[in-house]
């Protein structure tokens, strides 16, 4: 008896799911092909992306190993032209390059590529930081105050490794501006932060003890 019910049961099932099948066939098929469109994109994007930061890499590396003074304009279209395609990695390292070689002029121009980098390119929390902070390192000497803080402020909020990084560069602006009192307080902060690095530590105390002590 049992036996028959439990037949019964999984006919009745069996044609329950038959029913719904038929009932919603167009809206089964629809979702399936979408389902089948959808990982067709998602790998083919995922191929695409490959495919393209490969040939970046293959631009960022010929336009570095075939540097010269000769070459510095073609070099220069090449970085340009991978700053401005926002790859998290060879973008950067791009500007780094433009910046170490001094291959624009303009402060104004150098800026408009740390912006791409910084607003636009989609980087690691502690990449966007560094680059935030290689911003205000480059414009450290001709930056007023506000300027200077207004790029440093999201690293000097936050709890980044370059946290302490941002704060020497502030304290030894204030230092060489001969603010004393303003040079010491943030010397003061990169000592009682938890996580500063070790070596702007030290030559913090070291400036503390040496120019700053009262």
């Amino acid at each position: 008896m049992d036996e028959d019910l439990s037949i019964i049961n999984t006919n009745t099932r069996n044609e329950r799911i038959k029913r719904f099948i038929q009932n919603n066939k167009k809206i089964i098929i629809s979702i399936f092909i979408i389902l089948i469109l959808s990982l067709i994109f998602f790998f083919g994007l995922g191929e695409y992306n490959k495919n393209k930061r490969s040939k970046i890499s293959e631009i960022y590396n010929s336009a570095i190993i075939e540097y010269s003074d000769s070459t510095k304009k073609e070099t220069l279209e090449k970085l340009i032209k991978i700053i401005n395609a926002k790859d998290p990695t060879y973008s950067p390292l791009s500007l780094y390059f433009i910046i170490d070689n001094k291959l624009i002029s303009e402060t104004s121009n150098v800026n408009k590529f740390f912006d791409v980098l910084i607003n636009k390119t989609s980087l690691e929390p502690e990449i966007k930081n560094l680059v935030i902070y290689k911003k205000a390192l480059f414009n450290a000497d001709q930056a007023n105050e506000n300027d200077l803080m207004e790029i440093l402020n999201p690293v000097i909020n936050s709890k980044s490794v370059w946290k302490s990084h941002a704060l020497y560069l502030v304290a030894e602006y204030f230092y060489a501006k001969n603010e004393k009192n303003k040079s010491k307080e943030f010397f003061n902060q990169i000592m009682i932060l938890e996580n500063s690095n070790p070596d702007i530590k030290k030559e913090a105390q070291k400036r503390l003890n040496r120019d700053l002590s009262d």
